[in-house]
């Protein structure tokens, strides 16, 4: 790292989550053993939600494989939503007890978790007594944290004191609608929570802080290189003097070194990435095409190496506008009889047969799919292959409608009238006693998944695919009837290689979205690699180019970008309608996130600004444009 570097607390940046899982849990375990050979006790502050869940994983692993004892170890978690029932799908007590204690050999009584179970007068004299309880022990020996996009630090949010203590707080709306997906509703999740203070935090004698993931990106560099401020509690990290921040690339993606080295002195290597990235960003930050671009403007903005290696701001304006050029296109399975040198598909084999995976029902439409129809009406063979049911995603009313139709349409035409009845009845009857955030029964999941694949074969004839080219993997992985999903299994790799094995295409189409907060796609992409990766060697698949998508959340950067495939208003209409197919997600999906716009909006709108980018880079206008990378295996 740079001395002229902006971060202001140590960072270590993995290539993979998992790496940094495991090079976290081993820290721990070597804090652990470590005490035990001192004959001492050890003090964890543990964290909870998707980012620690590997680090326990892995301390597990060691427990079992390398006999590793949690015999002298003390716990204190950070936090516990209030009110909330230790044996809650969404309790941390019972998150902790799956993911860590119930596997090893920590005594019960070591084990502290804020009480979400107790009268709200009773509070004020629980939050002192656990502090009263770390501080008799001799404080938290290392205390991991992970990180909210409000900045929170346990549920520390924006505007909390950095001496603040263990309290009852308010949540913030941006972290109880991060939650929504956990509870089945932003109307489930509770008010408040029972959190460690920032003040506690502090005291840890070793604090790590994980993050994993492009959604954390932005958050984790006001963390890192902002001003200290109680609007991120995170940022009260840089006054620490043993705290460490473990990223994955993805979360470490805003970080000056990362995003823009060039800024912070002598980069070692100009590779042909870096000068592109660079090259792209100087134009959008001078406001000028690159084609206008000076040897003045490369040399005020850190990048006078570039022309000490290339000669000249010309010569390097040309190279890059070049490879920018050569990335659009409006024949994605590539244009027949055409000299294909320049061009990011082949020319041959044409019609070329194509499997696009879309993880939920409606990935496809909404985040490719102009490319799609561009593909049908170009004549290739399209398949696609749905890897989930999307069975959570659906609101009970929807349910109900459909039972009811059912119901209906069995009395108009003569059918077995009792059996849709007891159907009616018996999905009315689960919906009613159902409680906020309770699992569905078996029949009204069903009916959820049936509803979500009515949609996506409604979509694809649409778009003008029959119907066995379309194919319902209902991966195992994720019908669970919960957000928390199953460890990805050999069933879910043998099904995606089945697939690709029976249509053996030339082209894969995947969802490269890592930022989904859901994380279904990242289980969904992992399982085409592991599955891509076995076959590799099958001379059918030494002819496949696998492009990777963007989901509803975000796109590639323009520097990132291998194939652009620039849309007419004409098809970003056809787009929008195939989108509408899916009507359960329109209007106001089950869990749409942050951002309150439809997600035919917002793939539109994400359409539209890489189109402006494209122009604002002096390259041609265009109405709109849908982004892949290349994923070489």
């Amino acid at each position: 790292m740079s001395t002229d570097t902006p971060e202001k607390i140590p960072v270590k940046i993995f290539p993979t989550s998992d790496e940094a899982s495991v090079f976290v849990a081993r820290e721990i375990a070597h804090l652990i053993r470590m005490r035990q050979r001192e004959k001492r006790h050890c003090v964890l502050g543990l964290a909870t939600g998707s980012t620690p869940v590997r680090v326990y994983e892995e301390l597990v692993n060691l427990h079992r494989s390398e006999g590793l004892s949690f015999h002298n170890v003390y716990t204190f978690n950070l936090d516990e939503y209030y009110p909330m029932q230790p044996d809650s799908l969404q309790s941390y007590v019972r998150f902790m007890n799956e993911h860590l204690f119930d596997h090893i050999d920590i005594p019960k009584k070591n084990i502290h978790i804020p009480d979400g179970t107790l009268p709200k007068s009773k509070i004020s004299a629980f939050c002192q007594e656990y502090e009263a309880k770390i501080e008799k022990l001799g404080g938290i020996d290392l205390q991991i944290l992970g990180i909210g996009r409000t900045g929170h630090i346990g549920f520390n949010e924006p505007g909390s004191s950095e001496k603040s203590a263990t309290r009852l707080i308010t949540l913030d709306q941006v972290t109880r609608l991060d939650a929504a997906s956990d509870f089945f509703g932003e109307e489930n999740v509770p008010t408040k929570a029972i959190t460690m203070g920032v003040g506690t935090i502090l005291k840890a004698r070793r604090i790590i802080l994980m993050a994993w993931g492009e959604g954390k990106a932005p958050i984790i560099q006001k963390a890192v290189e902002g001003p200290v401020t109680d609007q991120n509690p995170s940022s009260f990290l840089q006054r620490h003097p043993n705290a460490l921040v473990v990223l994955d690339e993805a979360s470490s993606s805003e970080l000056t070194r990362i995003k823009t080295p060039w800024l912070i002195g002598h980069v070692d290597k100009w590779t042909d990435k870096l000068v592109r990235k660079a090259v792209v960003w100087l134009s959008l930050k001078t406001g000028k095409a690159i084609l206008k671009l000076t040897n003045n403007d490369y040399m005020e903005h850190g990048m006078a190496d570039i022309l000490t290696e290339y000669g000249s701001a010309y010569q390097v304006n040309i190279r890059i506008f070049n490879e920018l050029q050569h990335t659009i296109t409006g024949w994605p399975g590539g244009k027949p009889n055409a000299d294909d040198t320049h061009r990011p598909e082949r020319a041959k084999p044409f019609p070329k047969r194509v499997v696009i995976f879309s993880p939920h029902p409606d990935d496809d439409v909404i985040s490719m799919g102009g490319t799609f129809i561009r593909l049908v009406d170009q004549g290739h063979e399209v398949h696609v292959a749905y890897q989930t049911s999307g069975n959570i995603a659906v609101f009970d009313d929807d349910v109900i409608r459909f039972a009811d139709f059912v119901n209906d349409f069995s009395e108009v035409f003569k059918l077995n009238k009792s059996a849709s009845e007891k159907l009616f009845r018996q999905v009315v009857q689960s919906l009613k006693k159902k409680k906020p955030a309770e699992v569905d029964s078996p029949e009204v999941l069903t009916i959820k998944g049936l509803i979500r694949r009515g949609e996506a074969k409604a979509a694809c004839r649409y778009v003008g695919i029959p119907d066995n080219q379309i194919h319902f993997l209902d991966m195992p992985f994720y019908e669970t009837g919960l957000v928390k999903k199953k460890p990805l299994s050999e069933k879910d790799i043998r099904i995606i290689i089945d697939l690709l094995e029976k249509v053996r295409p030339h082209q894969i189409y995947a969802a490269g979205d890592l930022s989904d907060p859901h994380g279904t796609h990242r289980v969904c992409l992992n399982a085409i690699f592991r599955a891509v990766d076995r076959l590799k060697h099958k001379s059918w698949m030494k002819n496949c180019y696998v492009w990777l998508y963007r989901g509803a959340w975000q796109e590639w950067d323009i520097d990132q970008i291998e194939m652009a495939v620039p849309l007419s208003p004409g098809e970003l209409l056809r787009k929008r309608k195939a989108i509408f197919k899916h009507q359960s997600q329109k209007d106001s999906a089950l869990f749409p996130g942050t951002d309150k716009r439809e997600f035919w909006v917002r793939a539109e709108d994400r359409n539209h600004a890489t189109a402006e980018a494209y122009n604002r880079l002096g390259l041609a206008e265009y109405e709109a444009i849908e982004a892949f990378v290349r994923y070489r295996f």
